[in-house]
């Protein structure tokens, strides 16, 4: 256990180093936004356009998997909605609440992390992972504010959430390296260069984003944002584990990689949501500092855990 907590705390402290410099004001907000661009728009993007050009879709995609990865998340985003609900909140900031305890780091921490961590075969389940939560439950939080807005379903509704995937660079970086893969057509060497040396920008700058964005938030209502917390590094994992092993039984190395993805802190882009929508940005920011910090140890265990599942 103590060698796979040292294999993973580097990228830990990359995210330490991160906010520290946004902490002292070295790395300003904004700085911390233009990076974050980058990364988004540029690195990252180039990362999983390589990968999946270099994948086919019947790599990726497996109805199994999918299953057991909704059913785990459905039960635990259901189980915070309740929660939310019985303590008087309203539909929004329930959604946000849910949100917060199924949506990880996945596309900034889980892509460069586990693909290291547990191997390149693990570029297909995590990708997989990423797409379900950016289609489905991304597309869902529109639908939920948005429609309790309206105070009814409309094209308009679905017209944003269609926008919203087609404007979202890691969907159509995916979508583009799996239309190249299916093209039959290998990648020039020099334009395959490119996308290494872009890409390899990914992880170290996802990861110091992170921790610089992190040094904006706050720990205010601690005792929310930790219930909140626990739900997604404990019980989504814990869940997604008993629908993949024991429900819908997914091969063992898939099937470790979906709960490794699952144990993985809040992630930001539901604070970027939360401001823009203007529910709950505290509670969802203060969740997103707790579950990365606690994320140092709890990723660590799952990780542990699953290396004896193949």
């Amino acid at each position: 256990m103590l060698a796979i907590f040292l294999q993973t705390l580097p990228f830990f402290l990359v995210i330490g180093v991160g906010y520290g410099a946004g902490r002292s004001g070295f790395f300003s907000e904004q700085a911390t936004a233009y990076l974050t661009k980058f990364v988004f728009y540029f690195a990252l993007s180039a990362m999983l356009f390589r990968f999946s050009a270099n994948l086919s879709l019947s790599e990726i995609f497996d109805w199994r998997f999918v299953v057991a990865y909704l059913w785990g998340t459905g039960f635990v985003y259901a189980l915070a909605t309740l929660v939310a609900l019985l303590r008087k909140l309203s539909a929004e900031e329930a959604a946000f609440e849910a949100q917060c305890a199924v949506i990880g780091n996945v596309g900034f921490l889980g892509v460069p992390m586990l693909i290291l961590l547990l191997g390149p075969e693990a570029i297909g389940p995590v990708m997989l992972v990423l797409a379900i939560d950016l289609i489905v439950f991304g597309s869902l939080i529109v639908i939920i504010v948005t429609g309790t807005r309206d105070g009814r379903m409309s094209l308009g509704i679905l017209r944003t959430v269609g926008l919203g995937l087609l404007k979202n660079p890691m969907i159509v970086s995916i979508v583009l390296g799996l239309g190249w893969s299916a093209s039959g057509l290998q990648i020039p060497t020099v334009m395959n260069d490119f996308l290494s040396l872009l890409g390899a920008a990914a992880t170290p700058g996802a990861l110091f984003a992170i921790g610089a964005s992190l040094a904006s938030k706050s720990a205010e209502r601690p005792f929310v944002a930790g219930w909140l917390s626990f739900n997604k590094l404990i019980l989504h994992p814990l869940f997604v584990a008993f629908s993949a092993l024991v429900l819908f039984p997914v091969d063992p190395y898939p099937a470790a990689v979906m709960i490794t993805a699952a144990s993985l802190p809040v992630a930001g882009n539901v604070y970027i949501l939360a401001q823009h929508y203007g529910v709950a940005p505290q509670r969802v920011s203060a969740s997103i500092l707790i579950s990365t910090a606690m994320a140092v140890i709890t990723v660590s265990l799952v990780i542990g855990w699953v290396n004896g599942l193949y």
